[in-house]
């Protein structure tokens, strides 16, 4: 069952929309997201729904003469009505391929064409993104098709289109998120506090929630699937790793050490043993330009230079806490010992995940504080104080503090007195906030006290539909 997209498959409709108006009647779209967020499942549901020819090429890392082959192979074997000109061509260069997949396109009705994984191409050819112009400027534009160029690493996908590039202003951007906790909640069948719980371990990647039987608990789940070294929950984070960086690569020390509970780079440096600084450096550049972390300043009226570092990807955050640790015992059989320190642990690693997940939840929400532009978190060095929530006008450093407010995330412990008067502490040492500022408790069991406003797991899903 196809849950969720209705976003994007809209988006995709308009695209299509277009196909065969103007002079130039064919259309592009370059579609990017990390690795297993469903951009391909995207690609096929919308292909199925269109009803038009099509074909679908997926690239791998591996030689351009074998990216040609399977090429070949795919168009071959499409609906496309030329399809037979490459049972009898064999092309030799993305050139020659191209031109010959222009001419087996419909040549006045619609088609969809898709290249899944286009950097794997580009890393064989260099030059790939000039051919690609050339070509679809002398023939796809002129062809009623709809190219669909799908890629999964960020950096690349996002050059392609800029204005020193070749393909510049020749294709429209589309970014794939992982599938919402809204979306996790109606394809589980789970309230609202534990669709979020499974939203923290899966990330909202499809194959993984593909795994979830309906309506099992976050436990009922993690018993049957930590044990199984081929479950898509043990498996995924380490394709993702060996897709992105090498085994030994500063990056995927650096990426461990975060995904460890390590957030200031000094931290983040003395956990890798010894990594030298201008070395840990560039690592953190190239795990900041592929989107893999995220860097966090403290959100208050006055500049800061505190800077934590988070793993962006939900999913990966859990399974390089947990699950890469324990590798080894789960592909011995002693999954169990893996599983056991979830439980130890997950209390106090969740009510620390959960975290982003409400900030991008107040975003998105209705009836924040007039002027509210930014969420996010405000730290000192010492940690005194540190506020969970922060809403300002603006983001990093903001004219206005809008809202404070704090997070509880545990199932027997609402937010009460106690917690209140330490929210109000931390208020007045907050830069930019007073005595007038709004107090917000995000609780997951409820809220025991007057003089804040209380928001429910309900209303955090809620904000995602």
């Amino acid at each position: 069952m196809f849950i969720g997209r209705s976003r994007e498959l809209a988006a995709l409709g308009r695209f299509f929309t277009r196909v065969g108006t103007g002079d130039r009647p064919g259309r592009a779209v370059l579609m990017r997201g990390r690795r297993r967020v469903g951009k391909s499942r995207l690609a096929e549901e919308f292909i199925h729904r269109s009803g038009v020819p099509s074909v679908f090429y997926t690239a791998a890392t591996e030689p351009i003469s074998e990216q040609l082959a399977s090429f070949s192979a795919s168009v071959a074997t499409s609906d496309l009505p030329g399809a037979a000109l490459f049972g009898e061509v064999a092309p030799t260069s993305w050139d020659s391929a191209l031109r010959l997949l222009a001419q087996a396109v419909p040549q006045d009705s619609p088609s969809i064409v898709v290249i899944d994984e286009l950097p794997y191409m580009i890393a064989q050819d260099p030059h790939l993104e000039g051919r690609l112009q050339r070509l679809f400027d002398r023939e796809f534009s002129r062809r009623p098709m709809l190219l669909i160029l799908i890629g999964s690493d960020l950096s690349v996908m996002e050059a392609i289109n800029q204005y020193d590039r070749p393909f510049y202003m020749r294709a429209s951007d589309m970014v794939i998120h992982p599938l919402t906790p809204a979306d996790v909640a109606e394809r589980l069948r789970l309230p609202p506090a534990e669709a979020i719980d499974a939203y923290l371990v899966t990330g909202g990647l499809p194959m993984i929630l593909d795994e979830w039987p309906t309506g099992a608990s976050l436990w009922e789940y993690l018993d049957g699937a930590i044990p199984d070294p081929m479950s898509a929950l043990t498996v995924s984070g380490v394709r993702a790793m060996a897709a992105e960086f090498p085994p030994e690569s500063q990056a995927t020390m650096l990426l461990k050490s975060i995904g460890s509970g390590q957030r200031t780079f000094s931290s983040v440096l003395r956990a890798t043993g010894g990594m030298p600084t201008t070395s840990a450096k560039r690592g953190m550049q190239v795990l900041l330009d592929k989107r893999m972390v995220t860097a966090e300043l403290p959100l208050s009226t006055k500049p800061s230079r505190e800077t934590r570092y988070h793993i962006a990807d939900t999913h990966l955050r859990f399974w390089l806490s947990f699950v890469e640790p324990g590798l080894t015992e789960i592909d011995r059989g002693r999954g169990d010992l893996a599983l056991k320190r979830i439980e130890r642990s997950w209390t106090a690693w969740r009510g620390m995940a959960v975290e982003p997940v409400v900030r991008e939840s107040l975003r998105r929400m209705d009836g924040l504080p007039e002027e509210t532009g930014a969420v996010g978190g405000y730290w000192t060095r010492t940690n005194d104080p540190e506020i969970d929530l922060v809403g300002a006008d603006r983001e990093p450093v903001a004219k206005r503090v809008t809202l404070l407010g704090s997070i509880k995330w545990l199932e027997n412990r609402p937010f009460d007195h106690h917690d209140l008067t330490e929210l109000i502490v931390h208020r007045s040492k907050m830069p930019g906030a007073d005595a007038d500022t709004p107090l917000y408790a995000v609780s997951r069991a409820g809220c025991t006290v007057d003089g804040v406003r209380h928001v429910t797991p309900e209303e955090l899903i809620e904000a995602w539909r």
